[in-house]
């Protein structure tokens, strides 16, 4: 895999970890000097306020840089490599969050950084993407977008007619999936690129990312109200991972090493797996860390939640 996609994909998820921890601390801070809001007119002035914090500002800044480092990344390597780097955004979440907040996470969270990190480095390392196309093959996205918009609908609709932890890891299969997609069509869009901007905006793929976008946003919103980051999580993380590997491989003709490579990939998913869970469910990440000492936490709604700001 190419130093520059890796090199790319790191720093996006690094803009997109300092872009959650910068969001919430401008969250509590106006939090602790208005406190609680009622009524929408309430709500809307929260938010023109909110929007003026220096803090907001700069995390809204570092979603943009993640956003235009992602779609190097996709531009220049493979969609088997850039999506599953993008999962160390909570590994860059939770160190933003140590800067944010001057607050060091205990150290069972480091474990659960560890395997993370070990456990994505073991699967890349034995996957070895290769190959790959800049755009994708004619046919590809009939082939592809079709099975996986109905994976999403039977997602969706399962999901929903769960409770509590199931839903959630449902759901968060459903949302790893439109991310995923999200993802290849950036890909798909960054590669007309050198033939001009005519090409791109003739394209239907550009608009069928902005719809698609707003869809991935939309599902994520639900998926996190639905239950614990622990249920939902590991299924973002991981799915959004294994989606990608197989997008890259009917769109894009991307390769990875099979036979006795099965083995460590399959244990590099599962220590990846492992990681998120234990990540989800410290309090770095589930609760708790990123409350300044003193400050009393509102409502349920007002827990930190895990906020992907890309396809990532």
């Amino acid at each position: 895999m190419a130093v520059l996609t890796v090199v790319l994909a790191l720093l996006a998820a690094l803009a997109n970890g300092a872009a959650s921890a910068l969001q919430r601390r401008a969250a509590l801070q106006q939090e602790e000097q208005e406190g609680d809001v009622h009524g929408v007119r309430g709500r809307l002035l929260r938010l023109l306020t909110l929007v003026r914090r220096p803090f907001w500002v700069a995390g809204m800044s570092a979603l943009a840089v993640s956003g235009i480092l992602q779609a190097s990344a996709l531009a220049v390597g493979q969609l088997s490599v850039v999506q599953p780097l993008m999962a160390t955004e909570l590994l860059f979440t939770l160190m933003a969050g140590s800067l944010a907040f001057s607050r060091r996470p205990d150290a069972g969270t480091w474990v659960w950084f560890l395997a993370l990190a070990g456990g994505l480095a073991l699967f890349l390392g034995a996957a070895t993407p290769s190959g790959g196309l800049a755009e994708a093959v004619p046919g590809g996205w009939l082939r592809a977008g079709v099975p996986l918009a109905l994976l999403v609908l039977v997602l969706w609709l399962v999901g929903r007619a769960l409770k509590d932890g199931a839903r959630a890891c449902v759901l968060g299969c459903a949302t790893a999936a439109c991310f995923a997609c999200t993802a290849a069509l950036i890909k798909d869009v960054t590669g007309r690129f050198p033939d001009g901007l005519s090409r791109v905006f003739a394209s239907w793929q550009l608009y069928a990312l902005g719809a698609v976008g707003l869809l991935s946003v939309l599902v994520l919103q639900v998926t996190l109200r639905a239950g614990s980051l622990a249920a939902s999580q590991p299924a973002m993380t991981i799915g959004d991972a294994v989606v990608s590997v197989a997008l890259g491989w009917v769109l894009f003709e991307e390769r990875i090493e099979l036979g006795a490579h099965i083995v460590p990939e399959a244990a590099g998913v599962a220590l990846m797996a492992v990681g998120a869970v234990g990540l989800s469910r410290s309090p770095a990440v589930a609760g708790g860390w990123d409350v300044p000492r003193g400050h009393r936490r509102g409502t349920s709604d007002d827990r930190p939640r895990t906020v992907r700001g890309g396809p990532g």
